[in-house]
């Protein structure tokens, strides 16, 4: 690693040949541009490049190649592990690379690498057209879909990764190289789940659905009705279209005007109901959820970007995130994840959440590295809280949750959504041969492993 007084001359030059600005830990605004989505990390990289452009992440990757210095990659900056940034190294900021231009007649968009979900939403609604987000409109578009990808839209459009067309790279080599079916497919095919351990992407091509209407059912009951109402969302599920996804979700009940006084800051168990359709066809389906008893209840027809925003997490919160992938729901299963919910911490922003699987998803592409494709249901212990006083509880609570469900656990795991966790489930994560052989794409794309503050895959023959 270069000494202080190498690296500081190197940053004044740096910040003359970028576009984009330069923070080190001196500047007036450092503090701003370091700070990540998860209030758990605090680290101090030696500089920020805020890049503009893509021939601007070619100079900050070379830039930190030439000092020796550990390079984090920063999109929307979710990484619940804090792996967008770094101490002592460089952070490759991507956010003012938010442009978004759509092809309508080609069904397809190129998306920046520093855009998120809602400039990329907000931009192809006025043409009717969607593809699988992830489910909050600040999440980055980029570390995202290379993870893999799953969304309100994935049952019946696939993960977003399923709807990657190409990806626009700067190699640990500093170079820009593109990635398709017919360009470096060996390349394309690791960036289907293998997250950004192969470079930058400065862009992505993805494919578009037709999403003309969208409509949702949100249905809150008591946590004694909560067996119930996950079994009938069950059966809600199994007897419906792709077009019908959502989730059950036990959550503090917020203050808002559709929620009764006397639910607001205790524990509720919703019911959400997404639907890539009409409202008149979601209600028929909802109807056996909105048939129980209930406290409150948000129907109708919602634009897509809109219910995006719905469970926005505001930044500044404390965050520690996991889940299984599951086998099946049984009733067993049913009144374990219950029973879990009893020890939610309240009241924070914790949520305890059952997603479904199968359509789509299931029906999608095998061979790319995403193991988690074939399971029917995920669970996803979201804790999220604010006092420091309160951070052993919620990661703890998580951990329960780990523990009481893994009798149902197929052992994949989908990558983004859990911190770092260790080796093998990193592994569970990508498969155990496809991850021999993205480490063999590791030797031969990043054989230094740059790129190491990611679920990583470490180089084929390394250390």
């Amino acid at each position: 690693m270069a000494p202080l007084w190498k690296a500081g001359a190197a940053v004044a030059a740096l910040r003359e040949e970028l576009s984009g600005d330069v923070f080190s830990p001196q500047d007036a605004g450092y503090d701003e541009a370091r700070a990540v989505f998860n209030a758990m990390i605090d680290r101090r990289p030696a500089a920020i490049a805020q890049c503009a452009d893509a021939d601007d992440v070619v100079r900050a990757v070379r830039f930190a190649r030439e000092l020796d210095l550990p390079v984090a990659v920063r999109g929307g900056g979710h990484s619940v592990a804090g792996m967008a940034t770094n101490d002592g190294g460089v952070v490759v900021d991507l956010r003012r690379m938010h442009a978004v231009s759509v092809d309508p007649a080609g069904q397809a968009v190129r998306v920046a690498g520093g855009a998120t979900m809602s400039h990329l939403d907000r931009a192809t609604e006025p043409h009717g057209l969607a593809t699988t987000g992830g489910r909050a409109s600040t999440t980055g578009v980029g570390g995202f879909v290379l993870g893999g990808g799953t969304g309100w839209l994935d049952r019946c459009c696939g993960l977003a990764v399923d709807n990657l067309l190409a990806v626009e790279l700067v190699t640990a080599d500093g170079e820009r190289v593109h990635a398709s079916a017919d360009e470096n497919p060996d390349l394309f095919w690791a960036l289907h789940g293998g997250g950004g351990n192969f470079g930058v992407a400065t862009a992505l091509t993805l494919r578009l659905h037709e999403l003309p209407e969208f409509s949702m059912a949100l249905v809150l009951y008591l946590p004694e009705h909560g067996p119930e109402a996950v079994r009938t969302f069950r059966e809600v599920i199994a007897t419906g279209p792709d077009e019908a996804g959502g989730g059950v979700i036990y959550l503090t009940a917020p203050p808002e005007e559709f929620v009764p006084e006397h639910l607001v800051g205790r524990l509720a168990c919703g019911a959400l109901l997404t639907y890539a359709g009409s409202e008149d066809d979601m209600r028929k389906i909802a109807q056996p959820l909105l048939a129980l008893p209930h406290e409150a209840e948000v129907v109708g027809a919602i634009p897509y970007a809109d219910l995006q925003c719905m469970i926005d997490d505001p930044p500044g919160m404390r965050n520690y995130w996991s889940a299984e992938y599951l086998t099946g729901a049984p009733d067993d299963f049913v009144d374990v994840f219950c029973s879990l919910a009893e020890s939610v911490p309240v009241p924070t922003g914790t949520q305890h959440v059952l997603f479904p699987q199968g359509g789509a998803i299931a029906a999608g592409p095998p061979e790319y590295p995403v193991p988690y494709r074939d399971a029917p249901w995920a669970v996803h212990p979201f804790g999220i809280w604010e006092d420091p006083a309160d951070d052993e509880r919620c990661r703890q609570w998580v951990r329960d949750v780990r523990a009481g469900t893994r009798p149902w656990s197929t052992g994949a795991v989908y990558l983004n959504f859990i911190g770092d966790e260790g080796d093998e489930r990193v592994v569970a994560g990508l498969g155990a041969e496809n991850t021999r052989r993205l480490a063999e794409l590791k030797r031969r794309y990043d054989p230094d492993n740059v790129f190491r503050f990611n679920h990583n895959i470490t180089p084929a023959g390394g250390p």
